[in-house]
């Protein structure tokens, strides 16, 4: 793992942030990865004696969807602190170099920290007609992937299309658009963020969890952390209590829909679908898709996009 220089602690008195906001943050942390809360100090700790790890972000057949949710990022902000946790040696979108000496970057990145760097892969990789549907320098993602993940201490597919492929893997997915496990079959650490976008507590958290316990946190077989999919959405919904008492919106702008009755009759997916969208939420926690007044898509499980269509039908009641 890279040395650098400086340490956190001196990286956040340079920014401004303060104690208070630095352990708001362990706290959120904390919690987001269900510790009990007096691991908030092991948290803190590791961070500010662990040395920042390499990270390669690899971006292919997407949206930059996952990207924006990462930039987004809060308590206390991205330039502030999740850039001073990781060494994002390798971002396309958001890195300084540009042209030929962003592959300068990559390969003095993969040739210096050899097993050492964490690539988190943002996209679908496809793979038909020998994988030519997205080319980045000459080279095809397919090629890419494998050569990056191969030699990666581990790999986060961050978001539904590098997870499975999404919206480009709906059938009749012409490109053969795969997520990392199929187009990089052996890995040894593949943690799956799956979500249209990535929510990006999830992957901070994850990471979090690994300089902290020197070691990724426990996932289910499709590789998805049970901290962030353990459980379903329906159960902890604020409109469940409506499910309950068969409350249900029956047409958008509605009486129930105005009230916060319960989105099932709407097509809300959240019953078949396992996420913390209920308590991570977005916009810095203060808001998420069902609390705006939209069902969920089940943009956290695989092949959504044909297994969850049409969206605004609802689900068999079983």
């Amino acid at each position: 793992m890279s040395n650098r220089t400086p340490r956190l602690q001196e990286r956040l008195t340079q920014h401004g942030v303060t104690r208070r906001q630095f352990l708001k943050f362990c706290g959120v942390m904390t919690a987001t990865l269900a510790l009990p809360a007096h691991y908030t100090g092991r948290i803190a700790k590791a961070l500010l004696a662990n040395p920042r790890p390499p990270v390669i972000w690899l971006e292919f057949q997407d949206c930059t969807g996952d990207t924006e949710s990462f930039l987004r990022a809060n308590q206390p902000g991205v330039d502030e602190l999740l850039l001073d946790i990781l060494s994002l040696d390798y971002h396309e979108t958001i890195m300084a170099p540009a042209g030929d000496m962003t592959e300068v970057s990559l390969s003095e990145t993969m040739t210096n920290f050899p097993g050492q760097y964490i690539c988190v892969v943002e996209g679908s990789i496809p793979t038909a007609a020998g994988g030519i549907h997205c080319m980045i320098r000459g080279r095809t993602a397919l090629s890419i992937a494998q050569e990056v993940c191969g030699n990666a201490l581990a790999t986060i597919a961050l978001g539904t299309c590098a997870w499975d492929g999404g919206l480009a893997a709906a059938l009749p997915n012409p490109t053969g658009a795969v997520g990392v496990r199929s187009a990089v079959p052996g890995l040894s650490t593949l943690i799956s963020l799956p979500g249209c976008p990535a929510n990006v507590v999830n992957l901070t958290a994850t990471l979090v969890h690994f300089l902290t316990f020197n070691d990724w946190p426990a996932t289910d077989s499709s590789g998805r952390p049970h901290f962030a999919y353990g459980e379903e959405i329906h159960e902890e919904c604020e409109r469940h209590d409506h499910y309950e008492e068969e409350r249900f919106v029956l047409e958008w702008g509605d009486y129930g829909h105005r009230n916060g009755w319960c989105l099932f009759q709407m097509g809300c997916k959240g019953p078949e679908t396992h996420h913390n969208c209920p308590t991570v939420k977005w916009n810095d926690g203060t808001c998420w898709p069902i609390a705006a007044g939209h069902g969920c898509v089940g943009c956290a499980e695989s092949r959504f996009w044909d297994r969850m269509s049409p969206f605004y039908v609802p689900l068999d009641d079983d």
